[in-house]
């Protein structure tokens, strides 16, 4: 994602629907976690919206990020952040409890190597929560725009993650009663949806992707799909 794009992303995370929701559903995953918080990484952390969770959380995390504008907007936040690439860590092996990479493997050639690396900085029994766009049937001008190389089926990315070394506990569907909403406006945009939103409709779309939360569609097509993996040796 190049910087202006980033800085689109950090003027609008706050407040935006679905960052606001991916935010709740790590805070979730974090208080199912048994045991302290520990160490974390954020890859891929843009201006660290996630990285702020984690602290929240009692977690002494890291915001890892390639660029050199989302390096500096988590820093400005006072986050404590590294530049850094997915495919060599600047972590040692073994030194985390927890990495959260959250709409990252689709931007990076060999996404395998990125899994990989979360593997090996993960001490065993650590844990991995990662995200990532689903379905090329979506491809639209939104994905050229923020870079991204591909988007996900469940069996590439469960093959992804296995060969990264990592073992599965769960993969799911996520913003999926908006897949049809998605599908519409994405064929005919021209650019990313990194856009200020009106606040009625923000808060509609809030409100829909919210209500997955009680509903059984998890296993139904969606927009992104998550996984919940650990390092088991």
């Amino acid at each position: 994602m190049d910087g202006a794009e980033i800085q689109k992303l950090v003027a609008l995370e706050d407040r935006h629907w679905w960052y606001r929701e991916r935010r709740a559903l790590l805070r979730r995953y974090l208080r199912r976690l048994p045991g302290a918080p520990g160490r974390a990484l954020d890859i891929g952390a843009a201006g660290g919206g996630n990285t702020r969770v984690l602290l929240q959380h009692g977690w002494s995390p890291i915001a890892v990020e390639y660029g050199h504008d989302g390096a500096t907007a988590a820093r400005q936040r006072a986050l404590p952040a590294v530049r850094g690439d997915g495919r060599a860590l600047p972590v040692r092996p073994g030194s985390v409890d927890l990495v959260c990479a959250f709409d990252v493997l689709e931007h990076i050639d060999d996404d395998e190597r990125v899994v990989s690396e979360m593997r090996r900085v993960l001490r065993p029994g650590g844990s991995a929560l990662i995200t990532v766009p689903c379905d090329m049937k979506l491809w639209s001008a939104h994905d050229v725009a923020v870079g991204h190389l591909r988007r996900y089926t469940r069996d590439t990315l469960r093959a992804a993650v296995e060969r990264g070394g990592l073992r599965i506990e769960r993969l799911w569907s996520w913003n999926v009663l908006l897949r049809p909403t998605a599908a519409y406006v994405r064929k005919r945009s021209t650019t990313s949806d990194l856009k200020k939103m009106n606040p009625i409709v923000n808060a509609a779309l809030s409100a829909v992707i919210v209500s997955e939360r009680y509903l059984p569609v998890q296993s139904l097509p969606g927009v992104s799909l998550m996984v919940e993996a650990v390092r088991t040796d």
